[in-house]
C-alpha cells in the first residue's frame, strides 16, 4: 500500500438513540447494536490510530433535526482528533449549534439538494467546516434518508458546489452500504474526476484490499474512505491497515 500520501481510513459511528449502530442500505428497521457508549467506541477508534472520526445522528436524519446531541458532546469530548457529523441538519442555526459541541465539520447532505443556497452560505459563514453527503443509488441522488431517488445526477449535484469552498463531498453508494459488498470505486472516481473537491468513499468498504483500491486513486481526487460494519465485525483489521496506510 501507498504510504506516502495523506489518505485516510475513517472509522464510523451511526447515533440511534444514543447508541452505536450500524444499518444495511440505510434502513432504520435493520440495525445492528454495538454498543451504549458511543464516546468509548470513539475513543477505542482513536487508540488504533484514527485520525478523523464519522459520526451519523440516524434519528436527526429522519426527524429532520438533530438528535442524540449529549452522545455528540461526549464523543467530542473523549477525542483529541477532529470529528465530522451529519444528519438533520437544515439551517444555520442548526449546524451553528452542532459545531458547538466540538464538532470540527459538518455534513449536508438532503437540504444540499431542497436548499443549495444553505451550503454556500454555510461555507462562508464556517470555512473549511461544511461537507456535502451525496448518497447515491445507481448515480442517482437520493435523499430523505435514502427513501426517495430522485432524477438529479450525483455528478451534476457535485459540480453545484464547486465554487462554494466545501471541504469534502462523501460519496455513498447505498446499494453497498453496510453490505461488505465492496465499494463502488468506478462510479466515485468518475465523480472526483468530474470535480476539484476531495472525495470520501463511503459504502461497501469490508477489506484491506478495497481500502488500497480507494487509496490508489488518491490522485484522482479521492481521499479518504470511511469503514462502518467492516471493523465491527472483523473483515477489515482497522489497527493493521492504519498501519499499511503509514
Amino acid at each position: 500500500m501507498n504510504s506516502d500520501n495523506n489518505f485516510e481510513l475513517i472509522p464510523a459511528i451511526d447515533l440511534k438513540g444514543g447508541h452505536c449502530v450500524r444499518l444495511k442500505q440505510g434502513r432504520m428497521d435493520d440495525a445492528t447494536d454495538y454498543g451504549d457508549d458511543p464516546a468509548a467506541m470513539a475513543a477505542h477508534w482513536q487508540s488504533l490510530g484514527a485520525r478523523r472520526l464519522h459520526v451519523v445522528d440516524l434519528d436527526g436524519a429522519f426527524a429532520g433535526k438533530p438528535a442524540n446531541r449529549d452522545a455528540i458532546r461526549h464523543i467530542c469530548e473523549a477525542l483529541d482528533i477532529p470529528v465530522q457529523l451529519g444528519g438533520g441538519l437544515r439551517d444555520l442555526s442548526m449546524i451553528e449549534g452542532t459545531l458547538s459541541l466540538g464538532v470540527q465539520r459538518v455534513i449536508l447532505g438532503s437540504v444540499a439538494i431542497s436548499n443549495p443556497q444553505l451550503v454556500s452560505e454555510a461555507c462562508r459563514a464556517f470555512p473549511d467546516q461544511i461537507c456535502v453527503g451525496i448518497d447515491a443509488k445507481s448515480g442517482m441522488v437520493a435523499v430523505h434518508g435514502w427513501d426517495d431517488v430522485t432524477d438529479v445526477k450525483a455528478v451534476d449535484l457535485a459540480r453545484q458546489f464547486e465554487d462554494d469552498g466545501v471541504a469534502a463531498i462523501i460519496y455513498t453508494d447505498i446499494a453497498r452500504d453496510g453490505m461488505l459488498s465492496g465499494p463502488n470505486i468506478e462510479e466515485t472516481v468518475n465523480l472526483a474526476r468530474a470535480i476539484s473537491i476531495p472525495v470520501i468513499v463511503s459504502g461497501g468498504i469490508a477489506t484491506v484490499d478495497d481500502v488500497t483500491a480507494c487509496a490508489e486513486h488518491i490522485a484522482d481526487g479521492i481521499c479518504a474512505a470511511i469503514t462502518g460494519r467492516a471493523i465491527y465485525e472483523g473483515t477489515l483489521d482497522f489497527s493493521a491497515t492504519m498501519t499499511e496506510l503509514g
